[in-house]
C-alpha cells in the first residue's frame, strides 16, 4: 500500500478525540506528504508589511524545498518569488533580510528588477530573449500588515480570509508598527505537536507561570465555544466592540481560522510581570479604549497572534523535518514608540521569551515519547483540549480532501 493510501485510510478510521497514530509526528515519509498537500498547496503567513519599509527592501525565507524571497517594488505593491535565478537556478538572494535597487544573482550577476523581470544577462548572445526567463512569481497577499504566500500553481481563494479578519485586525494599524524584536526558536518536534501545545492551556498552570499572570486557562479562552455563555467574556465583547473593535468569536467553516478579542485575567493590559502596558505608546491612535484584552487569531498551519493595546505578537510555524519545527515570533510595536523611553526590551518580551522556551521543552518531551515502540494514541481532555480536537479535525479533513481529490484527477486522467 503507497503512503498516500495509507494516510488516507488512517485519516478516516482514526479514532475521534485521540491523539494521531505515531507515524504522523515522526515519521519522514507521512511529513513529506503533510508539505506537498498543506504547505506547498495553501496560504502561509510569512511576516509583515512593515518588515518592507521602502521600495528594495526584501526577506527571504525557506519553506521546505523551496526558496522565496519577498520585495516592496518600486510601485509599492509587495510581490513574491522563488528565490532561484532562472540562468543555473542560484539563490539571488541570500541574506535573510536586505534592500537592493535590483536584484543580481551573486553567480553571474542576471540582474532583477524589482517586479521580478530580469533586467540583465551578460554575454548571453544578440538572440537572448530575456523576457522569458523573470523570476517565477509566489502567490502574494497583504492584509492589514500579514503578509501570506502560496506556493501552488492556482492558489486557493484568499478573499474570504481578508473579509472575515481584516475588520478585527486593522484597529492596530500594523502596517504602522516595527519590529522591536523578533527570535527563532528549533523545537525538536513534529509541527503539529507544536499545534496541538499551542492549541490549549491545559498545561499553562504547571508550566507557564510568567504568561499566567495575565492570561487565563479558561477553556473558553483558548477552545472554539466562543465564549459567548461566559458574562465576562460577552462584557468584554460588547464594550470592546461599541469602542469600534470588532471582538465576538469567529470560526471559518472549515476550522481554518479564527478571530476573537478576549479579556486578559482581572485588571492586566498587557503581557508583563506586573500586568501593565510594556509599551506608553499605544500601537494604534484608532484605539481609544484601555484594557482591551488580546485579539486572537490563528490560521493554519503557519500563525497565531496576540493583537493588544500596547503591541502585537506575531507566531510564525516552518516545518524543518518530521522531527523539527521553527517557530518565529516578533514583538511589533508602533512606528514612533523609542526603545529605552517608551518600552524597555527585556519588560516587552520577558513573558513570551519565557513562554516559547517553556512550550519547547514541553513538546520536545512529547516527542521524545511519541517515539517509544509503547506509544499509542490518547485521549483528549473534552473540558480542556477542544482546541486541539478542532486543530486535528481540520489537519483531518484538509488532508483526506487533498488526497481524495488528487486521487479524483488520477482516475480521471486515466
Amino acid at each position: 500500500m503507497d503512503i498516500r493510501s495509507n494516510v488516507l485510510r488512517q485519516l478516516k478510521n482514526r479514532r475521534e478525540g485521540f491523539s494521531l497514530e505515531q507515524p504522523f509526528y515522526i515519521d519522514e515519509d507521512y511529513f513529506q506528504l503533510d508539505m506537498e498537500m498543506i504547505y506547498y498547496r495553501d496560504w502561509l503567513f510569512m511576516g509583515h508589511d512593515c518588515e518592507l519599509p521602502k521600495p528594495g527592501a526584501y526577506f527571504t525565507v525557506q519553506i521546505g524545498r523551496y526558496p522565496v524571497v519577498i520585495v516592496r517594488g518600486r510601485d509599492n505593491v509587495i510581490r513574491a518569488f522563488h528565490n532561484s535565478c532562472r540562468h543555473r537556478g542560484s539563490r539571488v538572494c541570500t541574506k535573510e533580510h536586505g534592500s537592493s535597487v535590483r536584484l543580481v544573482c551573486p553567480y553571474h550577476q542576471w540582474t532583477y528588477d524589482l517586479d521580478g523581470k530580469l533586467a540583465f544577462a551578460r554575454h548571453m548572445g544578440d538572440d537572448f530573449d530575456k523576457t522569458g526567463f523573470n523570476l517565477k512569481p509566489v502567490h502574494c497577499e497583504s492584509v492589514a500588515g500579514y503578509i501570506f504566500i502560496c506556493l501552488a500553481d492556482t492558489a486557493p481563494d484568499f478573499q474570504t480570509v481578508r473579509d472575515k479578519i481584516e475588520p478585527y485586525m486593522a484597529p492596530h494599524r500594523i502596517g504602522e508598527t516595527k519590529v522591536a524584536f523578533q527570535s527563532t526558536i528549533i523545537e525538536k518536534g513534529n509541527w503539529k505537536l507544536v499545534w496541538e501545545n499551542n492549541r490549549e492551556c491545559y498545561h499553562c498552570a504547571a508550566n507557564h507561570p510568567e504568561l499566567c499572570r495575565t492570561y487565563p486557562e479558561a477553556p473558553s479562552v483558548t477552545g472554539t465555544d466562543g465564549g459567548a455563555d461566559d458574562p465576562e467574556i460577552a462584557g468584554h465583547w460588547s464594550r470592546c466592540e461599541a469602542a469600534g473593535l470588532p471582538s465576538k468569536f469567529q470560526i471559518s467553516p472549515d476550522g481554518q481560522f479564527r478571530t476573537a478579542r478576549m479579556p486578559l485575567i482581572e485588571d492586566a493590559e498587557s503581557y508583563t510581570m506586573s500586568g501593565k502596558p510594556a509599551v506608553k505608546r499605544r500601537i494604534a491612535d484608532d484605539i481609544s479604549i484601555s484594557h482591551i484584552g488580546t485579539m486572537l487569531l490563528f490560521h493554519y498551519p503557519t500563525t497565531w497572534n496576540h493583537l493588544l493595546g500596547d503591541h502585537a505578537i506575531s507566531f510564525r510555524v516552518l516545518p524543518l523535518s518530521a522531527n523539527e519545527t521553527a517557530v518565529t515570533t516578533k514583538w511589533l510595536v508602533h512606528k514612533d514608540a523609542v526603545e529605552g523611553v517608551d518600552y524597555n526590551l527585556e519588560e516587552l518580551t520577558h513573558v513570551w521569551t519565557e513562554t516559547n522556551d517553556q512550550d519547547r521543552r514541553i513538546v520536545e518531551e512529547n516527542a521524545f515519547g511519541i517515539h517509544s515502540p509503547a506509544y499509542e494514541p490518547g485521549p483528549y481532555s473534552s473540558l480542556h483540549e477542544g482546541g486541539v480536537m478542532q486543530f486535528l479535525e481540520w489537519y483531518s479533513n484538509f488532508m483526506v480532501n487533498r488526497l481524495q481529490g488528487d486521487q479524483a484527477k488520477i482516475s480521471a486522467v486515466a
